[in-house]
Protein backbone atom coordinates (compact mmCIF):
# COMPACT_ATOMS: atom_id res chain seq x y z
CA UNK A 1 0.00 0.00 0.00
CA UNK A 2 1.15 2.97 -0.36
CA UNK A 3 2.96 4.94 1.89
CA UNK A 4 1.28 8.62 2.12
CA UNK A 5 -2.08 6.83 1.39
CA UNK A 6 -1.53 4.87 5.06
CA UNK A 7 -0.38 8.38 6.95
CA UNK A 8 -3.48 10.14 5.66
CA UNK A 9 -5.78 10.69 8.16
CA UNK A 10 -9.32 9.47 8.11
CA UNK A 11 -11.65 12.81 8.04
CA UNK A 12 -14.08 13.68 10.31
CA UNK A 13 -17.31 14.99 8.79
CA UNK A 14 -20.18 17.52 9.48
CA UNK A 15 -21.58 18.08 12.23
CA UNK A 16 -19.00 16.95 14.08
CA UNK A 17 -15.91 18.53 12.16
CA UNK A 18 -15.40 20.49 15.65
CA UNK A 19 -14.09 17.72 17.10
CA UNK A 20 -10.76 18.21 15.28
CA UNK A 21 -8.17 20.29 16.70
CA UNK A 22 -7.62 23.81 14.22
CA UNK A 23 -5.72 26.61 14.15
CA UNK A 24 -4.48 26.89 17.73
CA UNK A 25 -4.63 30.58 16.64
CA UNK A 26 -8.18 30.89 16.46
CA UNK A 27 -9.48 29.08 19.51
CA UNK A 28 -13.38 30.42 18.66
CA UNK A 29 -13.80 27.39 16.43
CA UNK A 30 -13.67 24.89 18.90
CA UNK A 31 -15.85 27.14 22.13
CA UNK A 32 -18.54 25.31 22.02
CA UNK A 33 -17.05 21.88 22.35
CA UNK A 34 -14.98 24.01 25.22
CA UNK A 35 -18.09 25.08 27.26
CA UNK A 36 -19.36 21.80 27.27
CA UNK A 37 -15.94 20.28 28.51
CA UNK A 38 -15.91 22.96 31.18
CA UNK A 39 -19.29 22.47 31.96
CA UNK A 40 -18.70 18.71 32.61
CA UNK A 41 -15.81 19.83 34.52
CA UNK A 42 -17.68 22.18 36.47
CA UNK A 43 -20.04 19.54 37.76
CA UNK A 44 -17.76 16.85 38.08
CA UNK A 45 -15.20 18.93 40.19
CA UNK A 46 -17.87 19.46 42.79
CA UNK A 47 -20.62 17.24 42.80
CA UNK A 48 -17.35 14.52 43.17
CA UNK A 49 -15.98 16.29 45.53
CA UNK A 50 -19.20 16.43 47.87
CA UNK A 51 -19.78 12.89 47.62
CA UNK A 52 -16.75 11.70 48.59
CA UNK A 53 -16.62 13.34 51.83
CA UNK A 54 -20.37 11.98 52.07
CA UNK A 55 -18.63 8.58 51.72
CA UNK A 56 -16.16 9.25 54.76
CA UNK A 57 -18.51 10.88 56.62
CA UNK A 58 -20.94 7.98 56.90
CA UNK A 59 -18.48 5.51 58.09
CA UNK A 60 -17.19 4.88 54.93
CA UNK A 61 -13.18 3.73 55.77
CA UNK A 62 -11.95 2.40 52.37
CA UNK A 63 -9.42 4.65 50.94
CA UNK A 64 -9.33 2.17 47.88
CA UNK A 65 -12.93 2.16 47.07
CA UNK A 66 -12.44 6.14 46.84
CA UNK A 67 -9.66 5.76 44.66
CA UNK A 68 -11.50 3.15 42.93
CA UNK A 69 -14.97 5.51 42.16
CA UNK A 70 -12.66 8.12 40.64
CA UNK A 71 -11.93 6.26 37.68
CA UNK A 72 -14.56 3.01 37.10
CA UNK A 73 -16.53 4.92 35.12
CA UNK A 74 -14.09 4.75 31.95
CA UNK A 75 -16.53 2.07 30.23
CA UNK A 76 -19.07 5.64 29.50
CA UNK A 77 -16.21 6.73 27.28
CA UNK A 78 -17.55 4.18 24.86
CA UNK A 79 -20.53 6.69 24.04
CA UNK A 80 -18.66 9.46 22.44
CA UNK A 81 -15.64 7.16 21.26
CA UNK A 82 -18.24 4.88 19.18
CA UNK A 83 -21.43 6.95 18.63
CA UNK A 84 -20.02 9.31 16.16
CA UNK A 85 -18.94 6.33 13.85
CA UNK A 86 -22.27 3.94 14.55
CA UNK A 87 -24.39 7.25 13.28
CA UNK A 88 -22.56 7.82 9.96
CA UNK A 89 -21.33 11.40 11.62
CA UNK A 90 -17.59 10.22 11.38
CA UNK A 91 -15.82 8.24 8.52
CA UNK A 92 -12.98 7.60 11.00
CA UNK A 93 -13.21 4.16 13.10
CA UNK A 94 -12.58 3.41 16.71
CA UNK A 95 -9.01 3.33 17.44
CA UNK A 96 -7.85 3.17 14.55
CA UNK A 97 -4.85 4.71 15.18
CA UNK A 98 -4.17 3.65 18.16
CA UNK A 99 -0.40 2.53 17.75
CA UNK A 100 0.61 -0.16 20.95
CA UNK A 101 2.99 3.21 21.71
CA UNK A 102 0.34 5.44 22.66
CA UNK A 103 -1.24 2.42 24.10
CA UNK A 104 1.71 1.98 26.68
CA UNK A 105 2.06 5.82 27.37
CA UNK A 106 -1.51 5.58 28.07
CA UNK A 107 -1.55 2.38 30.69
CA UNK A 108 1.60 3.60 32.64
CA UNK A 109 0.33 7.51 32.73
CA UNK A 110 -3.07 5.36 34.16
CA UNK A 111 -0.80 3.99 36.87
CA UNK A 112 0.42 7.66 37.61
CA UNK A 113 -3.29 9.19 37.81
CA UNK A 114 -4.56 6.13 40.08
CA UNK A 115 -2.15 6.97 42.60
CA UNK A 116 -3.03 10.94 42.54
CA UNK A 117 -5.98 9.44 42.90
CA UNK A 118 -5.07 7.47 46.14
CA UNK A 119 -3.69 10.86 47.80
CA UNK A 120 -6.44 12.76 47.24
CA UNK A 121 -8.56 10.22 48.55
CA UNK A 122 -6.41 10.08 51.87
CA UNK A 123 -6.16 13.83 51.97
CA UNK A 124 -10.26 14.33 51.99
CA UNK A 125 -10.50 11.39 54.28
CA UNK A 126 -8.78 13.59 56.86
CA UNK A 127 -9.53 16.76 55.80
CA UNK A 128 -12.78 19.10 55.50
CA UNK A 129 -13.58 19.72 51.98
CA UNK A 130 -12.94 23.04 51.64
CA UNK A 131 -9.25 22.57 53.52
CA UNK A 132 -8.68 19.62 50.81
CA UNK A 133 -10.22 21.44 47.74
CA UNK A 134 -7.81 24.89 48.58
CA UNK A 135 -4.77 22.73 49.32
CA UNK A 136 -5.15 20.80 46.30
CA UNK A 137 -4.95 24.39 44.50
CA UNK A 138 -1.36 24.36 44.82
CA UNK A 139 -0.76 22.10 42.01
CA UNK A 140 -1.21 25.36 39.86
CA UNK A 141 2.08 26.35 41.15
CA UNK A 142 3.76 23.08 40.26
CA UNK A 143 1.90 23.16 37.19
CA UNK A 144 3.29 25.97 35.92
CA UNK A 145 6.98 24.81 36.34
CA UNK A 146 6.52 21.38 34.92
CA UNK A 147 4.90 23.68 31.44
CA UNK A 148 7.71 25.99 31.71
CA UNK A 149 10.13 23.06 31.46
CA UNK A 150 8.20 20.01 29.67
CA UNK A 151 5.86 21.73 27.41
CA UNK A 152 7.80 25.04 27.18
CA UNK A 153 5.36 27.16 28.27
CA UNK A 154 6.26 31.30 28.61
CA UNK A 155 6.07 32.76 31.45
CA UNK A 156 3.78 35.80 31.88
CA UNK A 157 3.05 38.57 34.40
CA UNK A 158 -0.42 37.12 34.42
CA UNK A 159 -0.06 33.51 35.18
CA UNK A 160 3.28 34.32 37.05
CA UNK A 161 0.78 36.52 39.31
CA UNK A 162 -1.87 34.01 39.02
CA UNK A 163 0.35 31.22 40.39
CA UNK A 164 1.95 33.45 43.57
CA UNK A 165 -1.48 34.53 44.53
CA UNK A 166 -2.74 30.23 44.69
CA UNK A 167 0.57 29.48 46.61
CA UNK A 168 0.04 32.40 49.01
CA UNK A 169 -3.41 30.94 49.82
CA UNK A 170 -2.57 27.84 50.01
CA UNK A 171 0.34 28.65 52.47
CA UNK A 172 -2.19 30.91 54.66
CA UNK A 173 -4.11 27.64 55.38
CA UNK A 174 -1.10 25.82 56.13
CA UNK A 175 -0.04 28.63 59.09
CA UNK A 176 -3.75 27.84 60.22
CA UNK A 177 -4.14 24.53 60.05
CA UNK A 178 -4.47 24.15 63.55
CA UNK A 179 -7.72 25.74 64.38
CA UNK A 180 -9.40 23.80 61.22
CA UNK A 181 -8.27 20.62 62.54
CA UNK A 182 -11.21 18.30 63.08
CA UNK A 183 -11.69 17.32 67.06
CA UNK A 184 -11.98 13.80 66.22
CA UNK A 185 -8.64 13.47 63.91
CA UNK A 186 -5.24 13.28 65.36
CA UNK A 187 -2.22 15.78 64.68
CA UNK A 188 -0.81 12.98 62.97
CA UNK A 189 -3.82 11.87 60.97
CA UNK A 190 -4.57 15.53 59.83
CA UNK A 191 -0.69 16.07 58.70
CA UNK A 192 -1.09 12.61 56.66
CA UNK A 193 -4.02 14.36 55.03
CA UNK A 194 -2.45 18.12 54.42
CA UNK A 195 0.44 16.73 52.89
CA UNK A 196 -1.35 13.78 50.82
CA UNK A 197 -3.23 17.13 48.90
CA UNK A 198 -0.23 18.96 48.46
CA UNK A 199 1.34 15.42 46.72
CA UNK A 200 -2.13 14.58 44.63
CA UNK A 201 -1.66 18.17 43.68
CA UNK A 202 2.43 17.57 42.36
CA UNK A 203 1.13 14.78 40.63
CA UNK A 204 -1.88 15.91 38.78
CA UNK A 205 0.20 19.02 38.06
CA UNK A 206 2.49 16.28 36.59
CA UNK A 207 -0.06 14.46 34.56
CA UNK A 208 -1.35 17.84 32.67
CA UNK A 209 1.67 18.98 30.68
CA UNK A 210 2.20 15.21 30.01
CA UNK A 211 -1.08 15.07 28.27
CA UNK A 212 -0.23 18.32 26.60
CA UNK A 213 2.62 16.88 24.92
CA UNK A 214 0.85 13.36 23.90
CA UNK A 215 -2.04 15.52 22.85
CA UNK A 216 0.03 17.27 20.14
CA UNK A 217 -0.32 14.06 18.47
CA UNK A 218 -3.69 13.62 18.36
CA UNK A 219 -5.62 15.32 15.83
CA UNK A 220 -9.31 14.92 16.95
CA UNK A 221 -11.51 14.93 20.66
CA UNK A 222 -12.65 11.08 19.93
CA UNK A 223 -8.84 9.61 19.83
CA UNK A 224 -8.42 11.94 23.27
CA UNK A 225 -11.61 10.00 24.77
CA UNK A 226 -9.84 6.78 23.71
CA UNK A 227 -6.32 8.04 25.30
CA UNK A 228 -8.91 8.79 27.86
CA UNK A 229 -10.65 5.59 28.73
CA UNK A 230 -7.36 3.67 29.11
CA UNK A 231 -5.51 5.67 31.05
CA UNK A 232 -8.74 5.53 33.70
CA UNK A 233 -8.66 1.38 32.56
CA UNK A 234 -5.00 1.52 34.26
CA UNK A 235 -5.50 3.73 37.29
CA UNK A 236 -9.05 1.40 38.04
CA UNK A 237 -6.64 -1.79 37.55
CA UNK A 238 -4.39 -0.47 40.14
CA UNK A 239 -7.60 0.42 42.55
CA UNK A 240 -9.22 -2.94 42.12
CA UNK A 241 -5.57 -4.57 43.02
CA UNK A 242 -5.87 -2.52 46.40
CA UNK A 243 -9.56 -2.85 47.33
CA UNK A 244 -9.73 -6.86 46.59
CA UNK A 245 -9.86 -7.76 50.50
CA UNK A 246 -12.01 -4.57 51.41
CA UNK A 247 -15.18 -4.40 53.22
CA UNK A 248 -18.37 -2.87 52.89
CA UNK A 249 -18.75 -0.11 55.82
CA UNK A 250 -21.04 2.39 55.60
CA UNK A 251 -24.10 3.68 58.03
CA UNK A 252 -27.06 4.11 55.91
CA UNK A 253 -27.06 0.83 54.56
CA UNK A 254 -26.43 -1.23 51.43
CA UNK A 255 -28.72 0.88 48.91
CA UNK A 256 -27.32 4.18 49.70
CA UNK A 257 -24.12 2.60 49.47
CA UNK A 258 -24.32 1.60 46.37
CA UNK A 259 -26.37 4.53 45.52
CA UNK A 260 -23.71 7.09 46.28
CA UNK A 261 -20.96 4.87 44.88
CA UNK A 262 -22.83 5.34 41.41
CA UNK A 263 -23.22 8.87 41.22
CA UNK A 264 -19.53 9.56 42.48
CA UNK A 265 -18.36 6.87 39.77
CA UNK A 266 -20.66 9.52 37.11
CA UNK A 267 -19.43 12.60 38.64
CA UNK A 268 -15.77 11.79 38.83
CA UNK A 269 -15.86 10.43 34.75
CA UNK A 270 -17.62 13.94 33.95
CA UNK A 271 -14.69 15.90 35.69
CA UNK A 272 -11.80 13.77 33.87
CA UNK A 273 -13.58 13.59 30.78
CA UNK A 274 -13.71 17.74 31.14
CA UNK A 275 -10.49 17.93 32.02
CA UNK A 276 -8.65 15.61 29.41
CA UNK A 277 -11.04 18.05 26.94
CA UNK A 278 -9.85 20.99 28.23
CA UNK A 279 -5.91 20.50 28.22
CA UNK A 280 -6.46 19.36 24.58
CA UNK A 281 -8.42 22.16 22.88
CA UNK A 282 -6.51 24.46 25.26
CA UNK A 283 -3.22 23.78 27.35
CA UNK A 284 -2.25 22.34 30.50
CA UNK A 285 -1.57 25.68 32.04
CA UNK A 286 -5.08 26.95 31.03
CA UNK A 287 -6.69 23.66 31.99
CA UNK A 288 -5.19 23.56 35.34
CA UNK A 289 -6.29 27.10 36.22
CA UNK A 290 -9.69 25.95 35.20
CA UNK A 291 -9.58 23.42 37.42
CA UNK A 292 -8.11 25.83 40.77
CA UNK A 293 -11.14 27.97 40.30
CA UNK A 294 -13.47 25.50 40.60
CA UNK A 295 -11.66 24.66 43.62
CA UNK A 296 -13.40 27.88 45.56
CA UNK A 297 -17.07 26.61 44.42
CA UNK A 298 -15.67 23.51 46.50
CA UNK A 299 -14.84 25.30 49.40
CA UNK A 300 -17.54 27.16 49.35
CA UNK A 301 -19.47 23.67 48.82
CA UNK A 302 -18.28 22.05 51.90
CA UNK A 303 -19.51 25.67 53.90
CA UNK A 304 -22.69 24.99 52.72
CA UNK A 305 -23.07 21.08 52.63
CA UNK A 306 -21.15 20.30 55.45
CA UNK A 307 -20.66 23.24 57.38
CA UNK A 308 -17.44 23.06 57.22
CA UNK A 309 -15.74 26.49 59.41
CA UNK A 310 -15.06 29.53 56.84
CA UNK A 311 -13.18 32.03 59.24
CA UNK A 312 -11.13 34.88 57.88
CA UNK A 313 -8.01 32.65 56.64
CA UNK A 314 -10.30 31.02 53.95
CA UNK A 315 -11.63 34.11 52.96
CA UNK A 316 -8.73 35.35 52.20
CA UNK A 317 -7.47 32.57 50.96
CA UNK A 318 -10.79 31.76 48.58
CA UNK A 319 -10.47 35.50 47.37
CA UNK A 320 -6.86 35.61 46.96
CA UNK A 321 -7.68 31.83 44.19
CA UNK A 322 -10.21 33.96 42.67
CA UNK A 323 -8.38 37.15 42.10
CA UNK A 324 -5.27 34.99 40.34
CA UNK A 325 -8.27 33.38 38.42
CA UNK A 326 -9.56 36.82 37.19
CA UNK A 327 -6.28 37.62 36.37
CA UNK A 328 -5.29 35.25 34.08
CA UNK A 329 -8.60 34.88 32.66
CA UNK A 330 -8.26 39.23 31.86
CA UNK A 331 -4.48 38.33 30.22
CA UNK A 332 -6.11 35.79 28.29
CA UNK A 333 -8.72 38.04 26.88
CA UNK A 334 -6.37 40.83 26.33
CA UNK A 335 -4.04 38.22 24.39
CA UNK A 336 -6.99 37.23 22.47
CA UNK A 337 -7.79 40.44 21.25
CA UNK A 338 -3.98 40.99 19.79
CA UNK A 339 -3.86 37.96 18.02
CA UNK A 340 -7.36 38.67 16.75
CA UNK A 341 -5.86 41.95 15.26
CA UNK A 342 -2.73 40.19 14.09
CA UNK A 343 -4.56 37.62 12.17
CA UNK A 344 -6.97 40.10 10.83
CA UNK A 345 -4.38 42.34 9.46
CA UNK A 346 -2.51 39.61 7.99
CA UNK A 347 -5.65 38.61 5.60
CA UNK A 348 -5.69 42.35 4.45
CA UNK A 349 -1.88 42.60 3.60
CA UNK A 350 -3.01 38.96 1.71
CA UNK A 351 -6.38 40.39 -0.35
CA UNK A 352 -4.25 43.86 -0.73
CA UNK A 353 -1.63 41.89 -2.35
CA UNK A 354 -3.59 39.67 -4.35
CA UNK A 355 -5.36 42.43 -5.49
CA UNK A 356 -2.40 44.25 -6.49
CA UNK A 357 -1.32 40.83 -8.35
CA UNK A 358 -4.63 41.17 -9.98
CA UNK A 359 -3.81 44.64 -11.64
CA UNK A 360 -0.33 44.15 -12.26
CA UNK A 361 -1.75 41.13 -14.56
CA UNK A 362 -4.27 42.61 -16.15
CA UNK A 363 -1.94 45.68 -17.03
CA UNK A 364 0.42 43.26 -18.78
CA UNK A 365 -2.56 41.70 -20.76
CA UNK A 366 -3.57 44.95 -21.91
CA UNK A 367 0.06 45.87 -23.27
CA UNK A 368 0.54 42.63 -24.65
CA UNK A 369 -2.89 42.76 -26.67
CA UNK A 370 -1.71 46.45 -27.80
CA UNK A 371 1.89 45.14 -28.78
CA UNK A 372 -0.22 42.71 -30.96
CA UNK A 373 -2.77 44.93 -32.92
Amino acid sequence: MDQTHQNKEPQVSFPISFLSRKNPRNPHYNLPLLVLNYFFLFVGSLSSCLLSKYYFIHKGSSIWVSTWVQCAGFPFLFLPIFLPYLLKCSTRKPFSHFTLKIFTLSILIGFLLGLNNFLFSWGNYYLPVSTSSLLLSSQLAFNLILSVLLVKQRITFNNLNCVILIVISSVLLALESSHDKPEDISKTKYLLGFFCSIGAGLLFALYLPLMEIIYKKVYCYAMVMEMQMVMEFGATLLATIGMVRESLVFDKGPRDYYTTVCFNVVTWQLCFMGTAGMVFLTSSLTGGICMTALMAMNVVGGVFVYGDAFGGVKIVSTLLSSWGFASYVFGLYIKMKLERKEEDKRNNNINTNENNNSRNNDVEMVIIDNDRV
